[in-house]
């Protein structure tokens, strides 16, 4: 059963998996529908979480927008998100970082990360 689904699984996968880890700070290009027009809308905010594996893999990015904070979650292999754009390399050493609901102000901020080799 299990071999089965991971072949219905495949074809709902993207072709270049997206490259991102807990803590980097990313903007997500998403395809917003608007009648019969198409537009990107970017949503720019820190990767907090990243759980699910195969076709419900999804992430949630936070973001302050006026003081307030706002989390969104998408879906890793959906057709919906046109591109992420990684902006900085957060330093984190768990795999949630839902502590930095409770942060306010320059306390919210991530020391950037080292490159590894091999990586720009």
């Amino acid at each position: 059963m299990q071999e089965l689904m991971k072949k219905v699984e495949e074809s709902s996968l993207r072709e270049e998996p997206l490259q991102f880890e807990i803590g980097d700070t990313v903007d997500v290009h998403t395809r917003i529908q608007e009648g019969d027009k198409e537009r990107i809308q970017i949503f720019s905010g820190v990767i907090i979480a990243r759980r699910g594996s195969g076709t419900r893999e999804n992430f949630t990015v936070r973001r302050i927008v006026a003081g307030e904070g706002v989390e969104r979650i998408f879906p890793v292999n959906s057709p919906k998100i046109a591109k992420l754009e990684i902006k900085r390399h957060g330093r984190v050493r768990r795999a949630k970082l839902y502590y930095l609901r409770d942060r306010v102000g320059k306390s919210t901020r991530l020391t950037e990360r080292r490159a590894k080799k091999g990586e720009e």
